[in-house]
């Protein structure tokens, strides 16, 4: 799990990155929780993730946000964020070239950045967005969502209601050409603490079957 360094808007950029054992190897982007939350790459879901793809033969990358960890640089309200995911998701997409797919995935704020990110990337093939912060921050750019993916969700996420999560799957439910799937985990809070094995067997099924359709 080599350690990278990649130069940002903000300077450096601490990362860990797994390259895939085909030249070909898809490509998957993690994105770690709130940096004023104590959010970081190291987060028990986002590593989660990582090893995820990582198991599934994907070039993989996770990543420091500005300020946090040996990322230079501070905390931008998340159009900063939005930079180092681009410059991330930028070095993983010239490090492999000829990648037969490219996913995102985040958690919690970091849901909220890779689904901005995904806007702006209409070659992405797929996303994962977990406990996304629908009830902080406006997801209305999803106008229309390019890509299929998963939102998963805790029943018991108090500080994220499901509702508000609900209401962006339907809205882009509606939309035509894509697939939105969503997994209400009874009993799972925001944090995941107890539900770690629920993140990796839901989100593992979901790439499974992802795959299976359209082959990586």
């Amino acid at each position: 799990m080599p350690e990278v360094v990649l130069t940002g808007a903000a300077g450096r950029i601490e990362g860990r990155y797994s390259p895939g054992k085909r030249e070909n190897a898809p490509i998957a982007l993690i994105l770690h929780p709130h940096p004023r939350a104590g959010g970081h790459m190291n987060h028990p879901v986002a590593v989660q993730m990582y090893h995820l793809f990582m198991k599934r033969g994907f070039s993989t990358l996770r990543f420091n946000f500005r300020g946090v960890g040996r990322s230079q640089g501070e905390f931008d309200g998340g159009i900063g964020e939005l930079a180092d995911a681009a410059t991330a998701l930028d070095w993983l997409q010239t490090t492999n070239p000829t990648a037969t797919q490219c996913w995102v995935a985040g958690y919690s704020f970091g849901a909220w950045v890779s689904m901005q990110l995904l806007m702006r990337r209409p070659e992405t093939d797929g996303f994962i967005s977990v406990s996304p912060p629908a009830n902080m921050y406006d997801f209305s750019f999803l106008a229309p969502c390019p890509a299929s993916g998963l939102f998963l969700h805790g029943s018991a996420d108090t500080v994220v209601p499901n509702v508000e999560v609900e209401r962006v799957v339907t809205k882009l439910r509606s939309q035509k050409g894509i697939v939105i799937d969503y997994d209400l985990i009874e009993g799972a809070t925001h944090f995941w603490a107890e539900h770690l094995p629920s993140v990796e067997s839901h989100v593992g099924d979901y790439l499974d079957k992802r795959l299976a359709a359209e082959p990586a």
